[in-house]
């Protein structure tokens, strides 16, 4: 469900700061994975995540996210960090979701990455 509503927000966050000078911090954030894989797996009660599971994807991409953290556009991260963060426990997985989708529109359309 959080991914069907980065995918949906997105469009609009990338709308939204298109004409707005954004600037983006110069590492991966931190976000508390305890407390987002808490709030998530309440929300998946009988779905099958578990908190172990959780807490191994969130810190899965966490780490990717830091190794390719550079390549990313100010504005992009800034955009991302934002949409993460929209219900107040954000998640670095909706964050690399939100930040591979941007990257796609820009090899997409050939614009500036």
């Amino acid at each position: 469900m959080r991914r069907f509503i980065v995918f949906a927000a997105l469009g609009a966050v990338v709308l939204i700061t298109s004409s707005h000078d954004v600037h983006a911090a110069d590492a991966v954030p931190k976000f508390d994975i305890a407390r987002i894989c808490k709030a998530e797996t309440a929300e998946t009660v009988g779905i099958g995540e578990t908190l172990a599971s959780c807490t191994k994807a969130e810190e899965q991409a966490r780490t990717q996210l830091a190794g390719q953290w550079s390549k990313f556009t100010a504005k992009d991260k800034a955009s991302c960090i934002g949409e993460s963060s929209i219900d107040s426990t954000p998640s670095y997985v909706e964050l690399q979701t939100c930040l591979e989708m941007a990257a796609d529109v820009h090899a997409t359309t050939g614009s500036r990455r």
